[in-house]
């Protein structure tokens, strides 16, 4: 079967099975459970909070050389 063919109907198929799932679900009760519902918050005036990072720049021969080295590790 070549679904590129069919996929119009896949599709059409897969629509009417989520929508049957769909209202299915819908018919079946909700628990009767309950449960004690806590409220947490966290307030803070910082405002947002910043992280700066600093390094120093690699030269071209560091970049190589670091290059090189990860090369050489993969292979082992």
């Amino acid at each position: 079967m070549n679904i590129i063919k069919h996929m119009e109907a896949a599709f059409l198929f897969s629509l009417s099975v989520a929508g049957v799932a769909s209202v299915l679900a819908d018919s079946i009760p909700a628990a009767q459970a309950h449960s004690v519902q806590t409220t947490v918050s966290v307030a803070s005036n910082a405002g947002v909070p910043v992280v700066k990072v600093t390094a120093k720049r690699l030269s071209a021969l560091e970049k190589q050389r670091m290059l090189a080295e990860e090369v050489r590790g993969s292979r082992t």
